[in-house]
């Protein structure tokens, strides 16, 4: 059956950092071809791939499969040609690359379904990723023949007129020429920056060593010198005052006192607005009143104060100051054109603009000449209009100022401007208070001193355009952008804070936690994302899952923060990506069965892609778990300067390996106490670290997995060149109470019996805790409330059941607030024919729906020396329901305190005791001898 459009985009997905694609930013449209499958570009024909071409000449250029200069249109006509999903890219990124976009990465691939591609591309700006998508799939319909051609595209199409549309409306939200240098030149430095707004508002750094940019004004610009720099008569009153040559000025607010300051001045004067900026509404040369009359009516549009000033005769320069150096000067021209006896005026213009190296806004290194308003009115001060026919050889000028945005050209003369007028220059904007700003100066000749031949300062800019100086129309290009980043983060400063990354399936949530303790303990203002919110300084600051880019964000734009440590989870990364470009560490503690079918990911190989991101983004260390086949293969990826394995097999060979070659590892030895957590430095030497009964997370070395945790936290902060001694003081401070650890493995034992409240939700998870209950010795009963989130697939809610099934007397099965799209009873019903399947005897499970009426009926039936596990899904509110639950009278009364005395292991055996006591182990594994019940 033919699909209502023959080519559309079925799902978006924008990435915004490190992906499964790209460790850079891509888009991901789905699209489907529909009846286009049938379609290939052969088939299609070469009067299509020359239209195409013909609309965009730039696809000549790519090379495509065949890395060379017109490989793709090779590979349109080759054979069968190609599909249009892939044509779709290319034009995609040609689109990007004509408004001015540096965009190169590509890749289209089929997926299951027939007709249907993933087509990932790289983008800058999301806006014209986005939209460059869109004209794409408008210009391919309207290529194909009158058959296959959609009827909803306009007749009236022209992609002329669309593609200009499209770079203003990208250059419109796009960085500046200047902030852009700016970004880029801290992007070869190695300096992160995140974009604060839709505009140019720029935060360069991350965290405590942020500095922020707004076109060129930056975080140590004074807002006084930026006030006096847009006064045009303060500035021209305090230059004047050091003896730096300005021109006679007045500042007015009515046409007759413009009149009459022109007249006291001396003809020829400049009138403009008093804090406008680009050469808006400022008219050069008034010679007379008449004059006078129209350029103050021009200058009114832009600003109520109005500037009459002397015209300084010669050309415009433009001087650039940077922390009171001057690194760069140009002379601008204003946008012309050269006559040739024959061609009007508006063809020498067109004739002009067809320079590839104009375009428009700010997209190429010169903008289009435009005939406006203001072009009208130069040729009409001179006798002529835009039919003109100038004389071979003249120069027409078609703007009053030289600005590039109005189609202006630039020269480089920096390396011949005089050192006098070099000298005055930095004097002006030292006077200014700026760290960064231009002096525009007129002259006649730049390499002669001021003081010879005349000219003066017309005017000084608090964030002065680079792009005449990074892209002249003739001489040098210079780096300006660079004394700009040296200025706010001098050579040995540092500009970005420690990023830790911690993915796996388990223990991602505790790790980070021991890891921010440490880092606290320290003595580091930490920001951390986890699932229960962002913590910044041990406070909790936003609540909810944030362990996605957005999170990310969040902490390494606060000012406060020195260090951070970022649980990262899949979702997240399938959404769109990392919120950080590197971090310093990076962990992957496991890969293990969960969210498996969603968003396509199926398998755990799948999963371990997703995840092995986090590693592959790692600076200086990655830390692997050596013990997961999953999470060692990703050691093949990564890029890090080191690389650290984590395993609990003292005897694993690969580590062993690893050690002897130089490698770090943190290894479980056995040791007379018990487990050892045991670092390999880079030299080989292995260095005692902590008992694992020491650590209270692991509830004296029950919980394995908590062991595990530590030594992964311990790693990290290894790498993070923490101290050992903060390391071992952080994990012997770090304990699984609720206040620490919320929903990780909290033990609440102020009831006669033990109440375990953890949040696993999978199946390595279920297993790990139903471990720990197994290391626990129980005079009573064990009831767990057992519970899966609706998203998981049938068998994993089964597959957890089994895993429960045996380690408990009771079980209660419900479901969670949220059913994600299950039936009511359907995750419980799963649960209970699990547990069947498992051996549960029938007799012993029970249903009840809500998790509130779950928890109250396990702590209902406790009796005095039973254990309770509750996996929770809603943490907070269940352990509130613990806590203030009140056992019953008969429940008390059967858990009276009873003496008890500690014996010796040497003395058990040797000595006898009387019937009215009885010899157990307490929860420390001590044998203690206590009243009996009889």
């Amino acid at each position: 059956m033919k699909r209502s459009f023959p080519m559309q985009f079925l799902d978006t997905s924008v990435y915004r950092g490190p992906n499964v694609y790209a460790l850079f930013p891509v888009i991901r449209h789905t699209v489907d071809l529909g009846e286009l499958e049938e379609w290939p570009t052969a088939r299609l024909g070469k009067d299509f791939v020359q239209a195409l071409v013909a609309a965009l000449p730039g696809l000549e250029d790519h090379g495509c499969s065949y890395r060379e200069p017109g490989g793709l249109i090779r590979r349109m006509l080759e054979d069968e040609g190609t599909w249009l999903g892939h044509v779709l890219e290319h034009v995609v990124l040609e689109l990007q690359g004509i408004a001015g976009y540096e965009v190169s990465f590509g890749k289209t691939r089929s997926t299951d379904e027939t007709g249907v591609y993933d087509m990932v591309f790289e983008y800058e700006e999301e806006f014209a990723g986005i939209q460059a998508g869109k004209l794409g799939l408008d210009l391919l319909h309207s290529l194909l023949p009158e058959k296959l051609r959609l009827s909803d595209v306009p007749e009236d199409f022209n992609f002329d007129e669309e593609r200009d549309q499209f770079i203003r409306a990208c250059q419109s939200r796009s960085l500046g020429p200047s902030t852009h240098s700016l970004v880029k030149e801290a992007e070869a430095r190695g300096v992160p920056w995140i974009r604060l707004n839709e505009h140019s508002l720029i935060q360069l750094g991350h965290g405590r060593y942020q500095q922020r940019l707004q076109a060129t004004i930056t975080s140590a610009t004074p807002h006084i010198a930026v006030e006096l720099a847009s006064e045009k008569d303060e500035t021209n009153r305090i230059l004047g005052d050091l003896g730096l040559p300005v021109p006679r000025q007045a500042l007015v607010y009515r046409l007759r006192r413009a009149i009459a300051a022109a007249e006291r001045i001396g003809y020829p004067v400049v009138i403009k607005p008093l804090n406008a900026n680009h050469g808006r509404g400022v008219t050069t040369d008034i010679q007379n009143e008449e004059q006078v009359e129209k350029a103050y009516d021009k200058a009114k549009e832009h600003s109520d104060g109005i500037i009459v000033e002397t015209f300084l005769r010669g050309l415009d320069h433009r001087l650039l100051v940077v922390g009171g150096q001057l690194v760069a000067a140009a002379k601008r021209v204003p946008a012309h054109v050269k006559g040739d006896g024959k061609s009007t005026v508006e063809e020498l213009v067109a004739r002009v603009n067809e320079d590839p190296l104009r375009g428009v806004g700010h997209e190429k290194v010169l903008t289009r000449i435009s005939m406006d308003a203001a072009a009208e009115r130069m040729l009409s001060q001179s006798g002529m209009t835009s039919a003109s026919v100038p004389e071979e050889g003249a120069i027409v000028y078609l703007q009053p100022t030289a600005n590039l945005s109005t189609g202006g050209t630039s020269v480089d003369v920096t390396d011949v401007i005089h050192p006098d007028n070099k000298s005055m220059a930095e004097r002006a904007i030292l006077a200014l208070g700026l760290d960064v700003g231009g002096v525009d100066f007129i002259t006649t000749d730049i390499t002669r001193s001021y003081g010879e031949v005349g000219g003066g300062i017309c005017e000084c800019n608090a964030a002065p355009g680079f792009r005449m100086h990074v892209a002249p129309s003739e001489g040098e290009p210079r780096n300006v952008a660079g004394p700009v980043i040296d200025m706010l983060f001098p050579k040995g400063s540092p500009s970005s804070i420690p990023i830790a990354a911690i993915t796996g399936t388990n223990g991602k949530t505790t790790t980070s936690r021991m890891l921010a303790h440490i880092l606290k303990m320290s003595g580091l203002t930490v920001g951390q994302t986890s699932t229960d919110g962002v913590y910044i300084d041990g406070r909790l600051t936003v609540a909810g899952d944030m362990t996605g880019p957005t999170a990310a964000q969040i902490v390494l734009r606060d000012p406060s923060v020195n260090a951070a440590v970022m649980e990262t989870a899949r979702g997240g990364i399938l959404r769109s990506g990392l919120g950080y470009q590197r971090s310093n560490v990076s962990a992957c503690l496991n890969i293990a069965s969960d969210h498996l079918g969603l968003k396509g990911v199926d398998t755990l190989e799948d999963l371990a892609e997703v995840k092995r991101v986090v590693v592959e983004v790692a600076r200086d260390a990655a830390v692997l778990n050596a013990d997961d086949v999953h999470c060692l293969q990703m050691a093949d990826h990564c890029t890090a300067e080191k690389l650290c394995y984590v395993t609990m097999n003292r005897s694993h060979p690969l580590v062993r390996e690893h050690i002897k070659a130089g490698g770090t590892a943190l290894v479980l030895e056995q040791g007379i106490n018990g487990g050892m957590i045991t670092l390999y430095d880079e030299n080989g030497h292995n260095i005692p670290l902590l008992w694992t009964h020491l650590i209270p997370a692991t509830l004296e070395g029950r919980a394995l997995h908590n062991v595990q945790n530590a030594m992964f936290a311990a790693a990290l902060a290894y790498h993070m060149q923490v101290d050992l001694e903060n390391i071992r003081q952080g994990l012997r401070t770090f304990d699984s109470t609720f206040f620490q650890s919320p929903g990780r493995l909290n033990v609440y034992d102020k009831h006669p019996f033990k109440v375990i409240l953890d949040y696993a939700h999978n199946p390595a998870a279920v297993k790990m805790v139903c471990d720990v209950v197994d290391r626990y010795e129980i005079g009573g009963r064990k009831i767990v409330v057992l519970t899966m989130p609706g998203d998981r697939r049938d068998e994993d809610i089964v597959e957890v059941a089994g895993i429960a099934a045996g380690h408990f007397d009771h079980y209660i099965c419900r479901r969670d607030d949220n059913l994600r799209g299950r039936e009511p009873g359907e995750v419980p019903g799963l649960l209970k024919r699990g547990l069947l399947e498992g051996g549960v005897s029938e007799d012993n499970i029970e249903l009840i729906e809500s998790e509130e009426d779950a928890n109250q009926a396990a702590l209902e039936m406790a009796r005095g020396g039973d254990l309770v596990l509750i996996l929770a899904d809603h943490v907070t509110r269940s352990w509130k329901q613990i806590i203030y639950f009140q056992p019953g009278e008969d429940v008390v009364s059967e858990q009276r305190e009873r003496p008890a005395i500690e014996v010796p292991e040497e003395f058990v055996g040797s000595f006898s005791f009387s019937d009215d006591l009885e010899l157990i182990r307490d929860e420390r594994g001590v044998r203690i001898a206590r009243e009996s019940d009889d």
